[in-house]
């Protein structure tokens, strides 16, 4: 995530194509959006017994990936009595034009569709206002379906991944005085942090790419430090941040995309998964979108800055699941939230994977990508007895029995 690896990645004339069918899954259920934009597709999994259900849950998916990917995930929580929703947001799956054609042409018999373009969509993302807007139509529908099932008051949680939980929580912020219909969040590896490239690769990136995290930050923000040290970050800001604003927006131009816009390497995967069979499914996945435009990650950065400046007031409950020696949204930015946050309210807890450096939990190896789920569901019981218990007016000491595990654990 964050600048993405910019200053290691040359940018290339890069060829991706679609042979295989968009992987849908549910039932799809469009929703009007404003303006010239299309429908926004809601996939809707649901019980076995609808009656038995006891949450509905809206999955968010990361950077440059899209929802189809999270069947599995969603077949999971079905078979424990959940509604499972999800949807592409602005510029990935099929809320990317370009992908939503191939998949039309491919559904109409073509063999293969030429989507190296696709990345352009990408062009109206200078901030995430887009994707929180397709997450507010979302969270709305999935509200309206759960209510439909019957009498009985059922919840309503997200499960959002990488820059899906950066949307998910500055969406959340930003709606903290109204009330959402989102009873908890579970973050996966979310990102509250730049990236930071591992070995090698980063001897000559990192070090630039904290240098504009570092000037986004203080940019017209002191900090409280001393007046020297405030003199110098404001100077050193000043400096900087227009410079790479303005480079990184000429370098998003047509023309000059094409050549400067990187590409994600192969070893990237090897951050993601420890599966060997998921590594392979990344890499041969037609509907990632395989390359980042400028403008873009820019505008990811200055929101995790905008976020960080704030998160201290985000008070809906969470469960946050993090890699201790994850390059791509580094350890240190889930801790900053927990510290910032941890007791805002009593049910937010969070899980470090000690020995990890793999940045999607939800596709990791066997055992742990149950052991993660497994926890995750505790969680939303969790959530689901206080609830009741609120609602009912019962709150003695076994009704949330199961809500005093520690605040903090280690896996």
């Amino acid at each position: 995530m964050a600048i993405l690896f910019l200053l290691l990645l040359s940018g290339c004339v890069h060829r991706q194509y679609a042979s295989a069918l968009y992987p849908a899954w549910g039932e799809e259920n469009s929703i009007s959006q404003s303006g010239a934009h299309p429908h926004l597709l809601l996939r809707v999994m649901y019980p076995e017994d609808i009656l038995a259900t006891k949450a509905c849950l809206l999955l968010v998916h990361g950077m440059n990936e899209h929802t189809g990917r999270y069947n599995d995930v969603a077949h999971y929580f079905v078979r424990q009595n959940f509604v499972v929703a999800g949807f592409d947001y602005e510029a990935h799956g099929l809320s990317n034009p370009a992908l939503r054609q191939a998949d039309a042409a491919l559904r109409s018999g073509a063999v293969s569709v030429d989507i190296s373009e696709a990345y352009l969509a990408q062009t109206v993302l200078s901030n995430l206002d887009l994707p929180r807007e397709n997450l507010r139509l979302a969270l709305q529908k999935t509200i309206e379906l759960c209510n439909a099932l019957g009498e009985v008051d059922r919840p309503v949680f997200i499960v959002s991944h990488s820059l899906g939980a950066l949307v998910t929580a500055t969406f959340l912020l930003q709606n903290r005085n109204d009330v959402t219909g989102c009873e908890g969040t579970v973050f996966l590896g979310p990102g509250f942090a730049v990236s930071e490239l591992p070995g090698w690769r980063g001897w000559l990136a990192n070090p630039i790419i904290r240098l504009s995290f570092h000037a986004e930050t203080h940019y017209l923000n002191p900090h409280g430090e001393s007046m020297l040290f405030l003199v110098f970050n404001q100077i050193l800001a000043f400096l900087t941040v227009p410079v790479l604003d303005g480079l990184f927006e000429i370098l998003s131009w047509p023309g000059l995309r094409r050549v400067f816009t990187p590409v994600t390497p192969a070893w990237v995967a090897d951050y993601l998964t420890d599966s060997v069979e998921e590594r392979e499914r990344i890499r041969n996945d037609d509907w990632i979108i395989r390359r980042t435009l400028l403008r873009y990650a820019k505008g990811v950065e200055e929101e995790i800055v905008r976020f960080r400046h704030q998160m201290h007031m985000f008070n809906t409950p969470y469960y946050l699941i993090y890699s201790a020696h994850d390059p791509i949204t580094p350890a240190w930015g889930s801790k900053d939230f927990v510290n910032a946050t941890l007791n805002n309210h009593s049910d937010n807890r969070h899980l470090e994977l000690i020995d990890s450096r793999y940045h999607q939990h939800l596709f990791l190896a066997e055992p742990r990508r149950s052991e993660i789920l497994q926890h995750i569901g505790q969680w939303l019981d969790c959530r689901i007895r206080a609830l009741s218990g609120e609602q009912s007016g019962i709150l003695d000491d076994k009704k949330l029995e199961s809500c005093s595990e520690p605040a903090y654990d280690r896996i």
